[in-house]
């Protein structure tokens, strides 16, 4: 919830009264929402390939290609900050 600037504060300005803190829970629900949007990104790259194929559309299967790599590179990021989060609650 956002509380509005009082009277003496800068017009403009927001505060915040729920921080985000770092507990797994939060941490693992934002990843969570990360991997679904990633793996949709893949599959609709995959169905864009597919129709690229099937109706000889070879722009709309390169974009599927493109989709389907860039989805990738958003997974291989998100290993790499998992491994970081696992090492960090193993301390």
């Amino acid at each position: 919830m956002f509380d509005l600037p009082e009277s003496g504060q800068r017009r403009g300005t927001v505060e915040c009264s729920k921080h985000l803190t770092d507990e797994p829970n939060e941490r693992s629900s934002m990843g969570a929402d990360d991997k679904i949007e990633n793996k949709a990104e893949e599959l609709k790259g995959k169905v864009k390939e597919g129709a690229g194929k099937v109706t000889d559309d070879h722009s709309l299967e390169a974009e599927g290609h493109a989709d389907q790599a860039k989805a990738g590179l958003k997974q291989a990021g998100e290993h790499v900050k998992d491994s970081f989060t696992k090492n960090d609650d193993d301390r």
